[in-house]
């Protein structure tokens, strides 16, 4: 039962997104409705570890994002799993634009040990990682595009491997295998870069 509510409610996210497209006014708020708690959810995965009243709460954080996937000149989503990787871009620039205020703020030096998981939750202690998991990123994007997105998208994002594979057109194997070699790849990546900056 709860399959044939979750196959629903993407159906209604891609037919609200094909609304989108064809111009109808009411349907950015429906869609807000409809995308409103999954992107919270996600974004409170990310902030899961902050002090309570932290200066960035999840409900800005998906307002923000939501804000800047509306504000496009045009809305070109397919589907809703696409949908949620473009915000998931949002919010990874949103997060490293945070990030950098901050730590701009503090001036603050010093190691950057990053711990991969399936999302990134970030705290006052670890802004130097979106930093530099974002630097990393923009290096990978060249050496393998891919794999770039399918960190963006698992990492900042919280997309299932299934998800990603259908954004992708490939199969879930393909996005487990790069996942795997891109986080070997950015742990190096990272501890080099700390190595140097130590």
């Amino acid at each position: 039962m709860e399959n044939n509510s979750t196959e629903e409610a993407a159906g209604q996210i891609t037919r609200l997104l094909t609304d989108l497209r064809a111009g109808n006014p009411d349907a950015g708020t429906a869609l807000l409705n409809a995308v409103y708690p999954e992107l919270k959810r996600r974004a409170a995965s990310y902030l899961r570890g902050e002090r309570p009243g932290h200066t960035l709460q999840a409900t800005a954080l998906v307002h923000e994002a939501y804000l800047q996937l509306m504000g496009q000149q045009s809305f070109d989503w397919k589907d809703r799993s696409h949908f949620f990787a473009v915000a998931a871009q949002a919010m990874r620039r949103i997060l490293v634009d945070y990030a950098r205020m901050r730590k701009a703020a503090k001036r603050e030096g010093g190691r950057v040990r990053v711990q991969f998981g399936d999302v990134l939750a970030i705290s006052e202690d670890r802004l130097d990682e979106v930093v530099a998991v974002d630097a990393a990123l923009k290096r990978l994007a060249q050496w393998d595009p891919r794999q770039c997105r399918i960190v963006e998208m698992r990492f900042f994002g919280g997309l299932t491997e299934d998800e990603i594979a259908t954004i992708l057109g490939v199969t879930p194997r393909t996005v487990k295998r790069d996942w795997k070699v891109a986080k070997a790849w950015l742990h190096g990546e990272l501890a080099s870069a700390a190595g140097r900056n130590g």
